[in-house]
């Protein structure tokens, strides 16, 4: 049992130290950022709205990939009933996350259309009360 052990133990080792190289060196060089912007957010609107944008890309892109690996998939499964269907499914899957990002999306324009303000579009517009 230890034999079998003892194969994987350097490799880790070997593997924890690549891992902790970078680490090292980040740490140290300090003139990467400045100390006194560290921390300090000066509009968390633009923030969320990033965050927003973000995912919205980022699902988008996995759900394309997605669609790709299933085309992949079915032309290299060479009649093969089961991987056929294996990729029916992923390219289901796929097309139906793309139109969940792009219903949210419409939802979010039509948010910001409806209400007047704007969400992951344009600058901040906050609505207001005007007393007359």
């Amino acid at each position: 049992m230890f034999k079998k052990i003892s194969k994987f133990i350097p490799p880790i080792i070997v593997q924890a130290f690549y891992l902790a190289s970078p680490a090292l060196v980040l740490a140290a060089n300090t003139d990467l950022v400045p100390g006194e912007t560290i921390g300090q957010v000066d509009n968390i609107v633009l923030v969320v709205r990033g965050v927003i944008r973000f995912i919205l890309v980022v699902a988008f892109v996995a759900a394309f990939v997605m669609l790709l690996i299933g085309g992949i998939r079915w032309i290299t499964a060479g009649g093969d009933e089961k991987g056929v269907a294996s990729a029916r499914n992923m390219i289901t899957a796929a097309l139906i996350g793309l139109v969940v990002v792009l219903v949210a999306y419409a939802i979010i324009r039509l948010v910001e259309i409806f209400f007047g303000f704007d969400i992951i579009t344009g600058g901040v517009n906050i609505p207001t009360y005007n007393q007359q």
